[in-house]
């Protein structure tokens, strides 16, 4: 079987499965026209090429590598409507999970651990259950809510299997994109990893929030847990300082 082949196969796989069907380049074709000069002068990058490569030899040997909605996140928050990042680590590795969105599901999948831990600190916080308590987070997306991941695939079963592929370089570049434009921004970073990339986006006019990664392991940690970080409530108090005029994230 060509690649070809196998990507018409999984073109017509059963609906709903949330697999990469179709290869890497045809995914950056269709990237939001906002977020192009971005994605489209890391394509033409030899690490561009190369993480292209990569994942569709991937797809042909056989891996099953998620999601298929790999740039869910730039469609939903064009760069000129993000008010907030949240930065997350890698898509969820099972299947039915991972939409393209960093922490979100499908409505009515199982909630994953941090997931579920995001949304308790949301009722917790702001006294109220999140609009999205299913699981989903598009919601949050459409109010100008960034959702990315830092590497933007996975394989099945395998956390972090596409980690220091190529993604890095990518979200890195939308990060210091957003970080250049004037409109003040804030930037959620929870947990080592995601912290990393503060040099990237700490400086005027953007603000800064970081704790632990809501995990089971890490979410009750000290130095800064992120169980009682009552972050979304700061977030809205810091827009409303930072972009007056400009409502509030309903959570």
């Amino acid at each position: 079987m060509t690649s070809g082949d196998l990507f018409a196969d999984l073109a017509s796989s059963v609906p709903g499965d949330n697999r990469l069907r179709e290869p890497l380049e045809a995914v950056f074709d269709r990237v939001a026209p906002a977020w192009k000069p971005v994605t489209d002068r890391f394509l033409a990058s030899p690490e561009g090429q190369a993480l292209v490569r990569y994942v569709d030899e991937r797809v042909t040997q056989g891996a099953v590598v998620y999601p298929g909605t790999i740039f869910r996140a730039l469609e939903l928050t064009p760069p000129q409507q993000v008010r907030v990042v949240i930065l997350g680590q890698d898509p969820y590795h099972g299947p039915g999970q991972a939409q393209g969105l960093a922490f979100s599901v499908f409505d009515g999948q199982k909630l994953p651990p941090s997931l579920r831990n995001m949304l308790k600190e949301v009722e917790a916080d702001t006294g109220a259950p999140s609009q999205c308590a299913r699981g989903d987070l598009s919601a949050w997306a459409k109010q100008g809510v960034l959702l990315l991941n830092t590497s933007l695939t996975v394989e099945d079963g395998q956390p972090q299997s596409h980690a220091g592929r190529g993604w890095e370089a990518l979200t890195d570049a939308l990060l210091t994109h957003l970080a250049a434009r004037g409109e003040p921004i804030v930037f959620v970073l929870w947990g080592a990893f995601a912290q990393r990339r503060r040099a990237l986006v700490e400086h005027a006019p953007h603000h800064v929030l970081t704790a632990n990664h809501p995990s089971l392991l890490s979410a009750r940690r000290p130095p800064e847990p992120f169980i009682g970080c009552r972050h979304f409530s700061q977030i809205n108090t810091l827009l409303a300082e930072l972009r007056p005029g400009t409502p509030a994230i309903r959570w």
